[in-house]
């Protein structure tokens, strides 16, 4: 091995650090990483998800695509982090208006509205990446968790078997979940943005009737 191929061997690997010798600037950590999230949503609101690329999210970032892959596997993975970062809070207090029908609908609808500022083209483009993942990814993206979600429901209920409007004891889990699987189902099926209608039909034809005493 000659002297110049032995001094290569010594240089230390390239870190996201890098980035600095082209941008002038030295980014790292939490700094970096919302660069990166911030670049990736003007991206996909300037280009659309199916025209977004590592390369044009890393150019708009000033840093390269390296960088980028090393903490999201692919787009797909980066959009869903840059959505959470960035679209509305969904609201999932459970409302407690005195009606069982009219709680549940407004939290139904508080769900669906992250889902509605993200779009259609976004939504349609992660079903393709992320494939079956999907269904488990949407209460990520839409900064949901699966226990708040339970907690509110069950909430709801709570409220309306104290009114005497349902029997907690004669309802099941698979039940109590039953109108979000609905929700999820709509959008993975219908490539549509879900209606009122829809919402009221969930709640009025499917759920109600399976919880009222």
């Amino acid at each position: 091995m000659d002297e110049q191929e032995n001094n290569s061997s010594l240089q230390p690997a390239k870190s996201e650090d890098d980035e600095s010798k082209n941008t002038g600037i030295r980014r790292r950590g939490k700094i970096l990483e919302d660069a990166i999230l911030k670049a990736a949503l003007d991206e996909l609101t300037d280009v659309g998800y199916s025209h977004l690329t590592m390369e044009g999210v890393a150019a708009r970032a000033k840093t390269n695509k390296a960088v980028i892959y090393r903490r999201w596997p692919n787009k797909a993975k980066l959009i869903i982090s840059s959505l959470q970062k960035h679209i509305p809070k969904p609201i999932t207090d459970a409302p407690n208006t005195g009606n069982l029908r009219d709680d549940v609908i407004i939290l139904l609808r508080g769900i669906l509205k992250p889902l509605e500022t993200i779009g259609n083209e976004t939504i349609h483009g992660l079903m393709v990446d992320l494939s079956s993942h999907l269904v488990s990814s949407m209460p990520e993206m839409a900064n949901l968790s699966e226990d708040k979600l339970s907690k509110a429901m069950m909430t709801i209920l709570k409220n309306s078997e104290l009114r005497g409007e349902v029997n907690l004891e004669k309802i099941s889990p698979r039940i109590v979940s039953l109108p979000l699987n609905l929700i999820r189902y709509e959008i993975l099926t219908t490539h549509e943005p879900i209606s009122d209608k829809t919402i009221n039909e969930i709640v009025d034809d499917v759920f109600i009737p399976l919880v009222r005493l």
